[in-house]
């Protein structure tokens, strides 16, 4: 999953959404220096990702991508998916894409002073480009699919990999939708019990 999906997961409200977001950016154990609703989206970020790798709907969509592209799976699908998510957006959302987005970059701006360098970028930048927007356009995916590939050990092309991915969508779009039944559940039953779980992994 990647930024758009965990936004939804996380639910309404709106700091659960940061701790979401800043699940990509907030890496080891978590010490009560955010305040308690950001760490339970971070947590609850860590917890879908694991969900989501050992998912039959994410395993089944993956082994499908050849040899080639299937060492970069999780990148691939990830941002994929979002694209997909992006394009079924009313189908999970009563608010439009546009406004959900809209209103979740005002609100983050609130956290600037805290966040860690990259998601400062984000937080300044995806609000001029439409960043989460933009994903439900096919035509977005080489170059985001490449900025990705750039920061890479050893930079891969992985905006290739966009006509393999565009040619068997229906096939990926019916496993997505799988995992995203599966994910909206956990993750609503994760919210509903937010106050007990533990924060400190």
């Amino acid at each position: 999953m990647n930024y758009l999906a965990h936004l939804l997961l996380s639910g309404p409200d709106r700091d659960m959404q940061v701790g979401g977001l800043l699940g990509d950016f907030v890496k080891g154990p978590l010490r009560n220096e955010l305040p308690a609703t950001i760490e339970q989206g971070i947590q609850l970020h860590r917890r879908l990702d694991s969900l989501t790798d050992r998912h039959e709907a994410f395993i089944a969509a993956a082994t499908y991508l050849p040899a080639p592209w299937r060492r970069y799976r999780g990148i691939l699908l990830d941002i994929y998916f979002d694209h997909l998510l992006a394009r079924h957006w009313q189908d999970f959302h009563h608010q439009p894409l546009e406004d959900f987005c809209a209103d979740f970059y005002r609100h983050l701006q609130r956290y600037h002073p805290i966040l860690p360098p990259r998601a400062l970028h984000f937080s300044q930048v995806a609000p001029q480009v439409g960043w989460l927007e933009s994903y439900r356009s096919t035509n977005n995916l080489p170059l985001m699919l490449d900025n990705v590939g750039q920061r890479l050990r050893r930079p891969v092309p992985l905006g290739n990999a966009v006509p393999l991915l565009a040619a068997n969508s229906e096939f990926i779009t019916e496993h997505f939708l799988a995992l995203m039944t599966d994910l909206l559940v956990f993750a609503s039953e994760y919210r509903q019990n937010a106050l007990v779980l533990p924060t400190d992994q």
